[in-house]
């Protein structure tokens, strides 16, 4: 079918009616809850870390554990919006399959959603490269305020830090800044998130299509779907001959395969749809 860039919330629900959803989310969902994301209308420029340079060049990696702990105070303290809870109650009430996410920030979990996929990981686990060990953001975040007394409230003295969806913080001074290494072997510590240049698991690709393939018709919510790793699914609903309704503000990689776009907020229309579908 063709895309409909001119449709209503009121097209979105009667495509959907009497269907099971699989929801694929981006950072959209998450700005409700004080989480900016990458690519909206109104998000500045930014050049997220690759995964070779994290583990190619210590000072990339002091940069960014740098950001990362003063990202990370911000990040932790963020709740789920009513979008997050609009979907685990459409999947409460059976009409959601289930939710795979862009997002690392675990807050459709928290929000209630029990089948959920997060494809790129999340941000309350750190690893290590070399032995495996997996330790919480929590533990690390005191042992990097140990090894760094007082840095974070000096960052905070002066300058409004700016946070990005991964916890990464835009701050230009971190070359006094020590990283802290894995306590059971020294090796490299890093978030268990997928970084830009790096793959998602293919058991976790195998679980997404098979929840796309479960659901009648997939929902795009708050997703430019820049990055391959969300465009495959849009692209296997739509060779499944799967309706595909993608809701953001902005265009996105995928609107030629939508049968119907909607330009709205995510949390605003989410909240919509479990009132009329749920």
């Amino acid at each position: 079918m063709p895309a409909q860039p001119e449709a209503t919330l009121n097209d979105v629900v009667d495509l959907l009616s009497g269907k099971r959803l699989t929801v694929l989310t981006g950072a959209g969902v998450s700005t409700d809850s004080g989480i900016p994301d990458y690519r909206g209308p109104d998000s500045p420029p930014r050049t997220p870390m690759t995964y070779q340079q994290f583990v190619g060049d210590e000072g990339f990696r002091r940069h960014y554990w740098a950001r990362n702990h003063i990202g990370w105070r911000h990040m932790r303290r963020a709740e789920p919006n009513a979008g997050h809870r609009a979907l685990a109650a459409l999947e409460a009430s059976g009409v959601v399959v289930g939710v795979i996410t862009q997002n690392v920030d675990l807050l459709h979990q928290a929000a209630g959603s029990q089948r959920v996929i997060d494809l790129h990981g999340h941000y309350y686990e750190v690893r290590c490269l070399q032995c495996g060990t997996v330790i919480s953001r929590a533990e690390l975040h005191e042992r990097l305020d140990a090894l760094n007394p007082g840095f974070a409230e000096a960052v905070s003295e002066v300058a409004d830090v700016e946070i990005a969806p991964d916890a990464d913080a835009v701050i230009s001074s971190t070359d006094s800044f020590r990283i802290a290494s894995c306590a059971v072997c020294g090796g490299m510590l890093k978030p268990n998130i997928v970084y830009f240049g790096e793959n998602v698991p293919k058991d976790r690709v195998v679980a997404a299509f098979a929840m796309v393939d479960d659901g009648d018709a997939l929902l795009v919510a708050g997703s430019s779907l820049a990055v391959m790793s969300g465009l495959r699914f849009v692209r296997h609903a739509a060779r499944a001959g799967k309706p595909v309704v993608i809701v953001n503000r902005g265009t996105t990689r995928g609107d030629e395969l939508a049968t119907i776009r909607l330009h709205a907020g995510t949390s605003e229309t989410l909240t919509a749809l479990a009132a009329a579908l749920g």
